[in-house]
């Protein structure tokens, strides 16, 4: 999926320009434009027909959130859901130049859905999409930075993007823009970087802590904004750190009476446990390094899902299934093969484990490569064998039917 939205390699996004520089790229640079994916008449279907709730939208005018209780209100007879999307006020805001925010279509909106797992796959970062649809010659937000990367994918009409130099390069999560508020304003007084006009089937991509704005032109403006939450050195710090807390001495408390109001009462502790997280890490390097890459592994999986399986059709493939039902790993299952003991090997799924025979790791490992398999195919397992892993794999999860 990363091909529809840059106009040159992976390889060369990858190595010149992810995370350093913005990119613009044209709609005749790219194979397609986004109207798969997010249309007019599709917004309209979201807020007037799927029962869309907050957070899952939000409204902005001029750098200002609405109040909710402008554009929500229970849901009547049967959905008494009080913060359901309410079409009439979202009409009411929406033609006083609110901007609509659709958060989160990566949860709830199939073309999306599927767009997003593409783009998870090429960049292994998290990934999200929320769409952006701003009412002719008005703009929703006041120019800021987001801490995740973003590619701006124009869908229809116009949006004028100026963008800006950062001030706080590289920010992380928990170091929002609003931090740097005059910094910002300042900034956005210089000469910008980028200011162009982004037509249907552009994209932008924007590297975290670049500022930006952007104002629609003379016809609604929807957008959609895929935004990636880059995992970061400091990721793997606080990993180690972690890691380290099975270690008495970190544990041990500081001086009795220490009351740190100053600064000097605590440096000279400060550079003690330096002494001994260097000495530690020194010692530890290969076993901490392991330990910070599996948590790392647990927070990718804790960020990201795999395709979603459709229960009532999994049980139906289930009571269908013979020797000739091709079968494959789901979408975006990360899963792995492990020893249990010598009569059993262990399936590792991210919400738990599934044991089996050993005579069936080398099936077991055909299934993993993600090459479509029948219950004939596997190897190491006669049909009648192959027909119990797979009905197992289907009812776990592991695989989907074709």
């Amino acid at each position: 999926m990363l091909e529809r939205c840059v106009a040159c390699g992976r390889e060369e996004f990858a190595a010149d320009v992810w995370g350093r520089r913005p990119l613009l790229s044209r709609a005749a640079q790219l194979p397609r434009d986004f109207s798969d994916l997010l249309t007019p008449a599709m917004v309209d279907e979201i807020i007037a027909e799927r029962g869309v709730r907050t957070p899952f939208v939000r409204m902005a005018r001029e750098g200002t959130l609405v109040d909710r209780a402008c554009f929500t209100r229970a849901g009547g007879f049967g959905a008494q859901m009080p913060d359901q999307l309410d079409p009439d006020g979202v009409l009411t805001q929406f033609a006083a130049g609110a901007t609509i925010v659709l958060q989160g279509l990566h949860r709830f909106w199939p073309p999306i859905i599927d767009f997003v797992r593409g783009v998870t796959s090429a960049v292994g970062h998290p990934v999200q999409a929320n769409a952006y649809i701003t009412p002719p010659a008005n703009r929703g937000f006041d120019p800021h930075y987001d801490v995740h990367d973003v590619f701006v994918l124009q869908v229809s009409g116009a949006k004028r993007w100026r963008v800006h130099e950062p001030v706080h390069r590289q920010p992380l999560a928990d170091q929002p823009w609003t931090e740097h508020r005059e910094a910002i304003a300042a900034r956005a007084q210089d000469e910008p970087v980028i200011d162009e006009v982004l037509e249907p089937g552009d994209c932008l991509y924007l590297p975290r802590g670049w500022i930006h704005s952007a104002q629609a032109q003379g016809e609604t403006s929807i957008h959609l904004t895929v935004g990636v939450a880059p995992f970061t050195g400091h990721d793997l710090a606080k990993a180690v750190i972690e890691a380290l807390a099975s270690e008495e001495e970190l544990r041990a408390s500081l001086p009795f009476g220490i009351a740190p109001v100053e600064a000097a009462r605590a440096e000279p502790h400060a550079r003690a446990v330096l002494d001994v997280l260097a000495r530690l890490i020194a010692e530890k390097r290969e076993q901490l390094g392991s330990l910070a890459g599996e948590a790392l592994a647990r927070q990718y999986l804790d960020l990201t899902r795999p395709a979603a399986v459709r229960p009532l059709a999994t049980l139906d493939a289930i009571a269908a299934l013979d020797v000739d039902s091709r079968l494959r790993l789901r979408d975006g299952l990360h899963a792995s093969l492990g020893p249990g003991s010598p009569e059993k090997v262990v399936l590792r799924l991210p919400t738990g484990s599934v044991t089996f025979p050993a005579q069936c790791a080398p099936a077991l490992r055909e299934v993993l490569r993600g090459t479509p398999v029948t219950a004939g195919s596997l190897p190491g397992l006669d049909a009648d064998d192959g027909l119990v892993v797979l009905r197992r794999l289907l009812r776990e999860g592991v695989v989907v039917a074709l």
